[in-house]
């Protein structure tokens, strides 16, 4: 009887490994199908386990300055270097190394090729004096910058407040007036002058 069952024991171990030992070459079999396979015949699963694949050999974690800016560690404002009297320094110190966004009104009527062609020598002139900004025209006057370092924001409003087809400088909900903009107020306030002169006259 003890014979029976450990006749029965090893077969049954023997059969389990068979199986295991089965199933596993019919699985390398499948992978070595599958990486045989031509690129052009993947489908949506081989192409999620290429991608398994892809993320489990990649172990090394990306470096600070490889990351996404919204994973990246914020930098640290030093409070002690900045004057509580202006605001402006304070703002400028918690935007360095954050992308920022600021928006620039080109005076006049003009079109969106001529707010294009206008913002074109303002975006060739910072990238000389180097300031990495990127230009996007989103309407016939307005005009996107977007800067990679945030604190150069201000020196970019001050360039551009300079120039006389500016407007306006939005730069986070705050608006400046551009050379661009005194111009149109004093076309506004001649005819006015104009108007009381010929009143007092009659």
């Amino acid at each position: 009887m003890a014979r029976l069952f450990l006749l029965f024991c090893v077969c049954l171990c023997i059969l389990t490994c068979y199986s295991k030992g089965k199933q596993e070459k019919e699985k390398e079999d499948e992978s070595q199908k599958w990486k045989k396979k031509d690129i052009r015949d993947y489908n949506d699963a081989d192409l999620e386990r290429l991608f398994e694949q892809w993320e489990d050999g990649d172990e090394d974690e990306l470096e600070e300055d490889e990351l996404p800016e919204w994973k990246r560690e914020p930098p640290k404002v030093d409070i002690s270097n900045i004057d509580p009297n202006d605001p402006e320094g304070f703002l400028r110190e918690s935007k360095k190394g954050r992308t920022l966004m600021m928006f620039a009104t080109v005076s006049g009527n003009p079109t969106e090729a001529e707010s294009d062609k206008v913002s074109s020598l303002w975006h060739s002139s910072l990238f000389n004096a180097h300031i990495d900004t990127q230009r996007y025209v989103v309407g016939d006057n307005r005009v996107l910058f977007m800067l990679k370092d945030g604190s150069k924001a201000w020196e970019v409003r001050d360039f551009l407040i300079k120039q006389e087809r500016c407007a306006e400088v939005t730069i986070e909900g705050q608006s400046f007036k551009g050379a661009g903009a005194e111009e149109k107020d004093e076309k506004k306030q001649k005819p006015q002058t104009a108007k009381k002169q010929k009143k007092e006259e009659l």
